[in-house]
């Protein structure tokens, strides 16, 4: 996952480091403000701390090197866009990115610049009493405020994506509240307490040599930069927009036309997939997988101008074999048109329902598969009402060791269940697979030992757990489609416990099960089967009686206990 948080090219994490130093910076000065709230002594000591980071060239060179960086690669945005449509949070970051050096010029003309050109006293109580009695109080508050907020969305949009952010984001969202909302008051109980001293009759003069004020000259002398700086960064910043608009303009004298049987035509830019032109111009196509290949529900007929595009790559190859496709077939996720194209979706999405790619989601997960045995035999002799009863006493036993653990039951079939364990990753998933097969071990010998008492026969089962990836998505008709899975992983799971009526066990685990959970067993008791409809042999551990799978796993050395951390009967 550190890996994920730092993948992308130079600018990318380039806006990324820079951002994060910013960050800190904001947070600091906000800390700064608000220790006015404590006393004038204390906020002058936060900012000498402080000052131990930029008041010295080696800080000074990261922090205007932050802000060079970070104020060019929004310029860069601006100018590289394919287009100006994006999301609400993406719009708020890019407003706040050109909106932040406005403000942050005429910040840094008055205090950094005039400190080291003038002189001018820098202390925190000095900067807010040259201010405090015009707009510009304010100004500069909100320009904190400003940079905070696009700091902080763009640090989630950066963390998102890591599993240890989003159980923070409730609190990260308090303290990102309540950091502004104490400098706000450190703020005014400083200027408060500065005017009041700075009123008295006789004092404003003395403040003011004390404090080494500009006088008119060098007043207009830092308007002047301050208007010079304004004036560099709207010439940047008309460069960006021309430079977007010219991009604009070239790409769409390049662009191509896609006419669309039963559809529409368009002429669109080149370098996006047919795809992703359907997506942008609001054109319905299918596409389960997301646009990554790995299904064929976006193909396309090609009926004009497939001549000009080059033969499929492996993986569309691949894909195409699989459903037989002929040579006019192509996938419209994984080519990109140059020349005029006239196609035919072979999928169009229709009712009410849109067919997008989160209907189609892949997943590495444990799946389970469970089945009473002899079951059939042993209803035979039983009246129906009594056979129901059976069954439902049977699931109340042991249904729950699976949803103890976060699985959940797919569906029943019969005498037996299909259960899948869907968690955030196929560690913690096939964690949760093998301690539920092991309580369920344990529940069928309370289950077992109840039966006895009251006269009647145990229960015996087989069960099958393996992890792999799968196809989780909505299956069924436009008003009724639950959530289902499909795919090989469900075959060799139900292929694994068909296989322990054979070798008289209650459980099957394959050896990746094993492995993907870190936990370790004696190679010797892995056999190898070779599984009607399965491709590829598989490595799978048998286990007589399911409630005595821990004394069968030890973790592994270098990792922590998985067991550890689900609730479990072992």
């Amino acid at each position: 996952m550190a890996q994920a948080i730092w993948q992308g090219n130079l600018v990318q994490r380039s806006r990324t480091i820079s951002g994060v130093f910013l960050l800190i910076f904001a947070f600091f000065h906000f800390l700064n403000i608000a220790a006015g709230l404590v006393s004038p002594e204390f906020m002058a000591q936060v900012q000498e701390v402080r000052k131990l980071f930029t008041g010295h060239p080696p800080g000074q060179i990261i922090l205007f090197s932050a802000l060079l960086v970070h104020g060019g690669l929004a310029l860069w945005q601006v100018a590289s866009r394919r287009t100006l449509r994006m999301t609400v949070a993406q719009a708020v970051q890019l407003f706040f990115g050109l909106a932040i050096p406005l403000q942050l010029i005429q910040h840094v003309v008055f205090t950094s610049y005039a400190d080291g050109v003038f002189n001018v006293e820098d202390k925190m109580s000095s900067v807010i009493l040259l201010m405090w009695n015009s707009p510009e109080i304010w100004h500069q508050y909100l320009l904190l405020l400003v940079v905070w907020v696009h700091g902080c969305i763009g640090l989630h949009m950066w963390l998102r994506i890591t599993t240890w952010w989003r159980p923070l984001v409730p609190y990260l969202i308090g303290f990102a509240v309540m950091v502004p909302t104490l400098a706000l008051a450190g703020l005014i109980t400083e200027g408060r307490r500065m005017w009041a001293i700075y009123i008295v009759p006789g004092n404003a003069e003395a403040i003011q040599e004390d404090f080494n004020w500009p006088d008119l000259t060098e007043f207009a002398h830092l308007y002047r930069v301050y208007e010079v700086s304004l004036w560099v960064f709207f010439g940047l910043l008309g460069a960006a927009i021309s430079t977007y608009y010219l991009r604009q303009l070239v790409r769409k004298r390049q662009s191509v036309r896609i006419r669309y049987e039963d559809g529409p035509e368009l002429t669109v830019e080149r370098g996006l997939t047919l795809l992703e032109i359907s997506q942008v111009n609001g054109v319905p196509h299918t596409s389960l997988c997301g646009g990554k290949g790995r299904c064929t529900t976006c193909r396309i007929t090609i009926t004009d101008g497939s001549d000009s595009l080059p033969a499929p790559s492996p993986t569309e190859a691949r894909s195409l074999l699989a459903v037989k496709a002929p040579g006019n077939v192509r996938l419209a996720c994984q080519i990109y048109p140059t020349s005029a194209l006239t196609v035919k979706r072979v999928y169009r999405p229709k009712g009410r329902r849109q067919v997008h790619s989160a209907q189609g989601e892949e997943k590495t997960i444990a799946v389970l598969f469970l089945d009473i045995r002899g079951f059939t035999s042993r209803s035979a002799d039983l009246l129906p009402y009594d056979v129901v009863f059976l069954l439902n006493r049977f699931f109340d036993a042991i249904v729950p060791e699976i949803t103890r653990v976060g699985g959940k039951v797919d569906k029943y079939m019969g005498d037996g269940l299909l259960a899948l364990f869907e968690m955030d990753s196929p560690e913690a998933s096939s964690q949760a697979g093998i301690t539920a097969v092991g309580n369920i071990g344990v529940a069928l010998a309370r289950f077992n030992r109840l039966l006895a008492s009251e006269g009647d026969d145990p229960v015996r089962i087989g069960m099958g757990l393996h992890t792999g990836t799968v196809v989780l998505g909505e299956i069924g008709t436009t008003d009724n489609a639950p959530r289902t899975l499909i795919g090989a992983t469900v075959n060799t799971a139900s292929r694994l416990e068909a296989k322990t009526k054979e070798l008289g066990v209650e459980l099957l685990i394959s050896e990746r099960v094993v492995q993907m959970a870190s936990f370790a067993a004696h190679e010797a008791k892995f056999q190898v089967f070779e599984l009607r409809g399965v491709d590829q042999p598989v490595s799978a551990l048998p286990v007589p009686h399911a409630s005595v799978l821990e004394m069968l796993l030890s973790p592994h050395p270098d990792s922590p206990d998985p067991l550890s951390s689900q609730p479990s009967h072992l």
